[in-house]
């Protein structure tokens, strides 16, 4: 294969980090990158429902491993034994409602946009036995993991029945081991499995193309009942406590004439109430057709659930802001739980049901836009409390027993852990035992500052800065998604906690950092995510990006003629079309598993032209997806890229970054390449990250002249 431009793959890659270490050690005073990627991190908290008891996976080095912790002491206990950085996810935990087993997912892509050819589970570190997608459970007390079957996405009663999806049917097993049968047959792909609050019958979401039902299954003698079949789509099952009812989300079926890509379209929806044993259903609640009324897309999507006092609580933009609003299930108009200018994202509720419990981006310190705190808000009104004040980021919260909530905490330099707080936000702790030595107080203060792009609009960044010393180099970072929002502070996503420890290394060693949370990213407001004209509909948020670099350029401290651009998915597709558009401002970037064509993309998104007269704007969408693509500009590339990524990427295609560096070769602009096989997106080895985030340092290191 010819290499033109100094194009480095493979083992050649490999030389180039042997021979980087002199300038990724640690200065003195400071850290090395090794001590800053060495964070631990939680993936989540659950509670039992019936006792006092949680439990999480904590991820140390890449070995992931469940641990569980109960009243009254909390005192936290690893369930399970794993010691290798094998790249297999433990997802989907749950604990049984009597605390006696945790159950869990071990391996899969959950984070994927798409399947594997063949559906084949990653095998991130090229084991020569093939993974598998299986459900485990532990008992808390100790002992074992025990395999319960292969499959995926299980369901556990509180009468301790375990349900799961296996090659898009529901089957069972034993939660301690034992026989595996297909619990029915459905002719669509089923989901989302719930029991009913007694555990003899199961609902679920069946998958048919352009349609969904919501069905309940009794036994094998008993016809499936589908509630209130429509031409929708139906989704997000709820079971009353009674048991009696289900609520459930509704969107209109996929036809008509063709929607438009290039412009953003209402997407409503309705909250439906069915009877759960004659199917009979009616609508209870119906968005507005307007944007604002659009089907929400953040954590949870419309966090449809009960609550006491026989409401229902859901989550909609209506305001602009992502708000949770309560109604009677009788019927009534929606109360807004949570008024005001910031977003809500985790929600959970106390052990009664009476008040929810939730993260936002709000509070009394400076710069809590940029974090996440823990309120508390009751059900039926508008009437929210602080409970974790201050400045730290705290997420994901979950009622651990009547008067405490667990949840996960961390700071500027404290990586994640397990913490209490009291329901009335007094006597927060955090649980024993959790932190490893960490360079913490070696981390730089991330400052919120804001300036204004050319078409007027105000753009939000974090800066990473040291005082003193010459004039630094600096590094636009760029995050993905793009419906995310890089924090002052650990993040509640592994992803950017990797970006933030790399941000803090960099700015510990020679740079100054810039992390820019452009247009479509979550945080200020509906019209913030939902711009006009971005994407591969005009890509308008890259004006955030380059106006970001000529305010980075402008500080004391700054070398203006020294600024380099990373990140990675979105942000890979950002560092391209700077590089590509703009490489008089931009002298160097390290591109992750970025998007270079989005009319490739789209043409996969959309797939072949139906064979219909009507094709909407379809012709026009992939030429202005074209337009909005960095392949279209690599003639003004000249600056020097790194390009990084996994070859079992099902987020963005690997051919993305292969069509990339043929065309790079054909300009003749000097490139490097750091391929990692059979890794997926979001790298699921802890050694995959650090020998993607040495090439970077290394990379702008060198590139950029900086010197710690």
């Amino acid at each position: 294969m010819k290499r033109i431009g100094n194009g480095v793959g493979g083992v050649a890659a490999a030389a180039v980090l042997a021979l980087s270490a002199p300038a990724l050690a640690a200065a003195p005073g400071a850290f090395s990158l090794d001590e800053a990627l060495s964070y631990p991190f939680i993936t989540g908290v659950v509670a039992a429902r019936n006792v006092d008891a949680i439990a999480w996976v904590r991820v140390v080095g890449g070995v992931r491993n469940v641990w569980f912790a109960k009243a009254p002491d909390y005192v936290p206990k690893q369930l399970t034994q794993y010691t290798a950085d094998d790249g297999q996810e433990l997802t989907w935990l749950t604990l049984t409602a009597d605390g006696g087993r945790v159950v869990y997912v071990r391996g899969g892509d959950h984070d994927a946009n798409w399947p594997a050819e063949g559906n084949l589970a990653p095998d991130p570190d090229a084991s020569p036995v093939e993974p598998k997608v299986q459900v485990w459970s532990v008992p808390t007390a100790g002992g074992l993991p025990v395999l319960a079957a292969d499959g995926d996405a299980p369901a556990v009663s509180d009468q301790g029945r375990l349900a799961y999806v296996k090659d898009g049917q529901a089957w069972t097993a034993p939660l301690a081991g034992g026989k595996a049968e297909r619990l029915f047959f459905d002719h669509g792909k089923v989901g989302e499995l719930a029991w009913s609050p007694d555990g003899t019958r199961l609902a679920f979401v069946s998958r048919r193309s352009d349609h969904a039902f919501v069905g309940v299954y009794k036994d094998a003698a008993t016809p499936i009942l589908y509630l209130a079949p429509s031409t929708g789509r139906d989704g997000s099952p709820k079971w009353s406590p009674d048991g009696r009812r289900i609520a459930f989300t509704r969107r209109p079926g996929i036809g008509g004439p063709p929607e438009p890509v290039r412009v953003d379209v209402p997407q409503p929806w309705s909250i439906w109430l069915a009877d759960a044993d004659t199917g009979e259903g009616r609508q209870l609640w119906a968005s507005p057709k307007t944007l604002a009324g659009s089907f929400p897309d953040t954590d949870g999507d419309a966090n449809l659930d009960w609550a006491a006092g026989d409401r229902l609580v859901f989550m909609t933009e209506l305001d602009g802001w992502p708000h949770m609003y309560s109604m009677p299930a009788a019927g009534g108009a929606p109360t807004l739980l949570t008024p005001g200018d910031f977003m809500v994202e985790h929600v959970g509720y106390t052990r009664d049901r009476r008040a929810l419990v939730f993260d936002a981006n709000t509070g009394g310190a400076v710069g809590d836009g940029d974090r996440r705190h823990l309120f508390l808000a009751p059900v039926d009104r508008a009437a929210m409390q602080p409970l974790t004040p201050g400045d730290g980021v705290e997420w994901k919260a979950m009622a651990a027993d009547a008067s405490h909530v667990a949840f996960i905490g961390a700071g500027v330099g404290a990586p994640a852990a397990v913490d209490l707080v009291g329901v009335d936000g007094e006597g927060r702790r955090q649980l024993a035992g959790q932190q490893t030595p960490f360079p913490a107080a070696d981390f730089v203060a991330p400052k919120a500052v804001t300036w204004t792009a050319p078409d007027g609009t105000l753009v939000h960044g974090q800066l990473f800065q040291r005082p003193g010393g010459s004039a630094r180099p600096g590094v636009i970072f760029v995050h993905g998604g793009p419906p995310r929002q890089m924090l002052l502070g650990w993040h509640y996503m592994d992803y950017y906690s990797n970006g933030y420890a790399v941000n803090q290394y960099l700015a510990a060693h020679g740079f100054t950092v810039l992390s820019v949370n452009y247009r479509l990213g979550i945080g200020y407001g509906r019209a913030y995510q939902h711009p006009d004209r971005a994407g591969l509909t005009g890509a308008s948020e890259y004006q955030d990006v380059l106006s970001g670099a000529k305010y980075l350029q402008s500080l004391s401290g700054v070398d203006p003629a020294r600024i380099g651009i990373w990140g990675g998915s979105y942000g890979g597709f950002l560092t391209a079309m700077a590089l590509a558009k703009n490489s008089d401002v931009f002298k160097a970037g390290v591109d992750l598993h970025g998007v270079h064509d989005w009319s490739g993309y789209l043409s996969r998104v959309l797939g072949h032209p139906d064979e219909r007269y009507e094709q909407g704007d379809r012709a026009e969408a992939m030429t202005t997806a074209w337009t909005s693509s960095p392949d279209a500009y690599v003639s003004t590339w000249t600056s020097p890229v790194l390009l990084i990524q996994g070859d079992d990427d099902r987020n963005v295609a690997f051919h993305q970054t292969v069509d990339l560096a043929r065309r790079l070769d054909d300009q003749g602009v000097r490139y490097e390449e750091l391929v990692l096989p059979d890794e997926i997106h979001g790298f699921l080895r802890a050694a995959s990250w650090k020998k993607a985030d040495a090439a970077t340092v290394e990379f702008l290191t060198r590139a950029l002249g900086a010197k710690p």
